[in-house]
């Protein structure tokens, strides 16, 4: 659970709702203009992308929430420790410890080198998958990003309707207040379902991605060390590369 992300929504929903007021929320609420903005956003994005990729986008957002991301230390004492059991034992020894591994990217790459698969090929096969997921991820966030940029095009649209539908009552001054404060609510439906919701999941993801990437390649670096039978001292060195300065180990303490 990304507790950021809710932290973050129900912080500027809050603070926005404080500004306005409760009791001045009526007026914020139009539903001409929310239809004009979710339908016409929604239906920008029915017209871009297939269908299946459109109704795919709930589980997307949910990662956003959801997603666990591996802890790059717990992933490096993994590797070490089957390095230690595949220079002891052979690489046949790793079979026993398979149920450990809740991932089946470095699953199908423990499973391989298990299977006498050459270096060469295990590192295409991952890479292939890296290729694919990255494509995936970017698939999706393209579609939030659609989201983000289609929301103000239609407050803008909805904006533009409600002005020419006040400038057909120009003899009826009552009118124009409140025609005006239409014609703006639909500007800010727009901005504000783009940069509390959409804008912010699609920054999230991009997040998300980088790191699953990390430790994509840290699975595939320990994955073709273990087959190459390196010392498990070396393998950790090098694996601890990926971890962020302040989280490496320090000499001396004990690691």
């Amino acid at each position: 659970m990304d507790i950021a992300t809710i932290v973050g929504m129900a912080l500027a929903n809050g603070l926005l709702l404080m500004a306005i007021g409760p009791a001045n929320l009526g007026y914020f609420i139009d539903v001409g203009s929310m239809l004009i903005v979710i339908g016409g956003t929604l239906a920008s994005i029915l017209i871009n992308y297939p269908l299946d990729k459109v109704l795919g986008m709930v589980g997307v957002i949910k990662n956003t929430i959801t997603f666990q991301g591996a802890d790059l230390g717990v992933e490096i004492d993994r590797m070490v420790d089957f390095a230690t059991i595949a220079r002891r034992d052979g690489l046949l020894a790793l079979e026993e410890r398979l149920q450990e591994v809740n991932d089946p990217f470095l699953l199908r790459g423990i499973q391989m080198i298990i299977d006498g698969v050459a270096p060469e090929s295990v590192r295409a096969i991952l890479d292939i998958e890296l290729e694919q997921l990255s494509a995936r991820h970017s698939y999706g966030k393209g579609i939030i990003d659609a989201l983000g940029a289609a929301a103000p095009a239609f407050g803008m649209i909805g904006t533009l309707v409600g002005l020419v539908l006040m400038l057909q009552n120009l003899d009826d001054p009552s009118a124009l207040g409140p025609g005006m404060a239409v014609a703006l609510i639909t500007t800010f439906y727009g901005a504000y379902v783009a940069n509390v919701f959409f804008l912010p999941w699609a920054g999230k993801l991009e997040a998300r991605h980088k790191e699953e990437g990390i430790a994509r390649a840290l699975m595939v670096e320990g994955v073709l060390s273990i087959q190459a039978g390196e010392n498990p001292n070396v393998i950790k060195e090098r694996l601890v590369g990926f971890l962020p300065p302040k989280d490496r180990p320090v000499e001396g303490d004990g690691e």
